[in-house]
């Protein structure tokens, strides 16, 4: 491999030629050979977004010089095409500051910023130019929730939405059928299966609340507080200037942090955040363990709706097709739950002036809105948009039910509408035959009574 020397601080090192990275990104190759987990591409793309705002307002503070600034600019947009993905090598297990993810975004701008001047008089260095009015402390937390807010509306949001309206839709069109309903896994009074399905609705309605109720706080920016929250180096209206350059950049909304000591020592915000992220985890986690358990069967479980066959759902047992979808689902929920942990505990570690758990913070949020987008996604074009209900075996199971007895209770009494209940249970005969048994009720008055249709509401 042919390689060239670059120099920093420490001195001299090898570099692979082929590579644009610069002696510190190299050094923590050699440093932190640990797991197969790379920092994740949009904080990378979100890295690429600071340093073009960056390299705006340092020229239009007087800070930078034009050309240099254009250069910048062109280099960071080169990044976020994508194309250079190569070169952004590091693991999350580095420092915990983030500081050589930082110096790895500044050394690859540099080297395509000075390919483009191709003067040495205007050579861009990745810390004094590239790095100007910034400390990694900054730089690398406000990177992490620019890509929170991107990622959340880009992937996440939609997903959500997505799932509200067809919900909607499936609501509407099964209003009218009446099923049983289940409490602890026994039957339970009737509803409709659009009542139920509404249930499901709700949820995501409200999670889709709160995922945007806590971003708000994400869109805060430590930028401007550099090294420990001073502002040491940076002008005094640099936060200000960043977060109004970079909302107009990724037309988004983002606000400097009122406390830089706050923002660099605590990412309070994005466990929050996350906290509503689990939130939805629980809530789909639900919606898929229930439609994979009226699914069941189709013979020997309840079988009351039927989902679509994507894949044969064994190698030995022929025609056998599984909730799939549900399983997928549910472990990307699982996923999330241990990831809201990891969040949790890294973001207790702010010692003093810096938290130093950055990274695996942003690794953990970053995958969980990836994780929940593409899951709900699958979820819903494999499953639920396909999702059908057994009306016959619905309607089976209402008249079946020991539970409509329920409807009695305010005209017998509940211990004389338990005494049919387990007399029909005990002798496999249907409510009315045990009420007519034990000369409760006449056959016309049990008729009047019993009716599902009027279970499914309250009293008029």
């Amino acid at each position: 491999m042919a390689m060239r020397i670059e120099r920093d601080t420490l001195g001299e090192i090898q570099v692979p030629k082929d590579k644009y990275w610069g002696a510190q990104t190299q050094r923590s190759l050699e440093n932190f050979k640990i797991g197969d987990e790379k920092m994740p591409k949009p904080l990378i793309y979100a890295f690429a977004d600071l340093k073009k705002a960056a390299a705006i307002v340092n020229a239009q503070n007087g800070d930078l010089d034009n050309k240099k600034s254009n250069a910048i600019v062109h280099a960071c947009e080169q990044i976020l095409t994508g194309n250079y993905d190569e070169h952004f090598p590091l693991v999350v297990w580095q420092t915990g500051s983030g500081t050589q993810s930082n110096m790895n975004m500044n050394e690859v701008i540099a080297y395509l910023a000075n390919e483009q001047l191709s003067k040495p008089e205007l050579y861009v260095h990745p810390n004094d130019d590239v790095n100007r009015s910034q400390s990694s402390n900054d730089t690398f937390p406000t990177a992490m929730h620019i890509a929170t807010v991107k990622e959340t509306e880009r992937l996440l949001l939609p997903a959500i939405q997505q799932w509200i309206r067809t919900l909607e839709q499936l609501e509407t069109k099964y209003h009218h059928i009446i099923k049983v309903g289940r409490t602890h896994l026994q039957d339970a009074t009737p509803l409709t299966f659009g009542q139920e399905i509404s249930g499901w609705k709700e949820m995501l309605i409200k999670t889709d609340k709160m995922i945007g109720e806590s971003l708000q706080y994400v869109r805060e920016l430590a930028i401007g507080g550099t090294a420990v929250g001073t502002g040491l180096n940076s002008p005094a209206s640099y936060g200000r200037q960043m977060a109004e350059r970079l909302s107009k950049q990724l037309h988004s909304t983002f606000i400097p942090s009122n406390n830089y000591f706050h923002a660099l020592t605590s990412h309070d915000a994005l466990v929050h955040f996350h906290g509503s992220l689990k939130s939805l985890a629980a809530d789909v986690f639900k919606v898929a363990n229930d439609i994979r358990l009226l699914a069941s069967g189709p013979r020997s479980g309840i079988g009351e709706i039927t989902i679509p066959a994507n894949e044969p759902g064994s190698s030995i047992m022929p025609g056998k097709v599984n909730p799939t979808q549900s399983e997928a689902l549910t472990m990307v929920c699982s996923q999330v739950f241990g990831n809201d942990t990891s969040v949790g505990f890294a973001a207790s570690q702010g010692h003093y002036q810096l938290n130093v758990f950055k990274p695996v913070i942003a690794y953990n949020v970053l995958q969980s809105i990836r994780l929940l987008a593409d899951g709900l996604n699958s979820f819903h074009d494999h499953c639920l948009v396909g999702l059908q209900p057994n009306e016959e075996k619905m309607t089976d199971n209402v008249v079946r039910s020991l539970m409509l007895v329920t409807a009695l209770n305010a005209h017998i009494g509940y211990e004389n509408a338990a005494r049919i209940a387990k007399k029909a249970f005990s002798e496999q005969s249907t409510l009315k035959e045990a009420a007519l048994a034990l000369q409760l009720l006449d056959a016309e008055q049990f008729d009047l009574l019993v009716n599902p249709q009027l279970m499914i509401k309250p009293k008029d």
